[in-house]
């Protein structure tokens, strides 16, 4: 099978690999839709991974965390699937004993392996992967939305659901790249008004095509005086920032009311706040939010369908595996919004 690895320094290497076989409790998938994720330049860049171990570290795990596609071989002791089944594959492995894993959060787990960091990912013909991760799609669902569930809308859906964002609020949007442009999705189906900020005019337009109210460009105007501008000198009720930048965190933290919460979905290594004026004076509620539990897979596909939300406007780039090294290559030079390697 041709298979994508990253040795690092922006080297991509397209690479003939055996096709795998399961093993106890596991399934063989064909991919059909594989995204590429802004944290997959952690291993294009080389150096440490934003996750996993030391073998994410070596340059040979095949990326990709956002895989669906079609069971094709099922191992010993599976039960629940088939062959033929349709499925998008759970990015976390956990221990499956644990509390964190008992209550769906395998990320939590102590033992937790990411897929296409520890363990070969989606970015090749077939992947194995345990029983346990696959989640069967919606009929009415294609591949390519079904990916995007795992990680991109997933965790925005996750986030404005801990935040409670509803038809009551102003939600302003840090950073428009592929998790903001779903944060945009998500929200307008809540029902809110949806400010966009960014520093980009290319991505601003897409917040603008995908339904956000207004666009601020950061580097023309100061958002949070645009933002209290808009909320008659109040803020916004609740923010999110999905940039991990530390000037869009801190703008988050300060364009929200009092009284109002802040999601932080974007990572970064540090970042200097002022907890007394951005968060304990105004009684801020602060959440850290990552991946999502593997339970609520089935809700958030239930919220697109019911919701008809066009997860695809924001497919700007799709490629063949053999076009991986252009893929990344785009991607990293933010040409794209979300991109998806796509198989016939």
């Amino acid at each position: 099978m041709r298979a994508v690895i990253l040795p690092g320094k922006k080297e991509v290497q397209v690479v003939d690999r055996p096709k795998p076989v399961p093993g106890d409790g596991q399934v063989l998938v064909r991919m059909r839709a594989s995204a590429i994720c802004r944290s997959d330049m952690s291993l294009y860049y080389g150096g440490k991974p934003l996750v996993g171990g030391e073998a994410a570290k070596t340059g040979t795990i095949i990326p990709g965390h956002e895989p669906a596609g079609d069971v094709v071989e099922i191992g010993p002791g599976v039960r629940g699937l088939q062959p033929g089944d349709r499925v998008a594959v759970y990015l976390a492995i956990g221990c499956g004993h644990c509390t964190y894993c008992l209550s769906g959060y395998l990320s939590l787990c102590s033992q937790w392996k990411c897929v296409g960091f520890d363990v070969d990912g989606g970015d090749a013909d077939y992947m194995v992967v345990p029983a346990q991760n696959c989640l069967k799609l919606p009929d009415p669902m294609s591949y390519e939305t079904g990916a995007l569930l795992l990680d991109n809308m997933g965790t925005q859906y996750h986030a404005q659901k801990t935040l409670g964002v509803s038809g009551n609020d102003t939600l302003a949007i840090f950073g428009l790249g592929p998790m903001g442009s779903a944060g945009v999705l998500i929200a307008k189906a809540r029902g809110a008004r949806v400010i966009a900020v960014d520093v980009l005019d290319s991505r601003l337009e897409m917040a603008k095509e995908l339904g956000a109210d207004v666009v601020i460009n950061s580097t023309k105007e100061d958002a949070v005086e645009v933002l209290r501008e808009l909320t008659h000198g109040e803020g916004v009720d609740k923010a999110i920032d999905s940039s991990g930048n530390p000037a869009a965190q801190n703008a988050a933290l300060d364009s929200v009311r009092k009284m109002g919460s802040v999601a932080l979905i974007g990572e970064t290594s540090a970042t200097t706040i002022n907890p007394s004026e951005q968060m304990i004076r105004k009684l801020l509620k602060v959440y850290g939010i990552w991946i999502h539990p593997i339970w609520m897979f089935e809700e958030i596909a239930n919220f697109v369908i019911d919701h008809n939300i066009p997860v695809d406007r924001y497919i700007t780039h799709r490629f063949n595996i053999e076009q991986a090294a252009e893929a990344f290559r785009l991607f990293d030079e933010r040409v794209t919004d979300k991109a998806v390697f796509v198989w016939d």
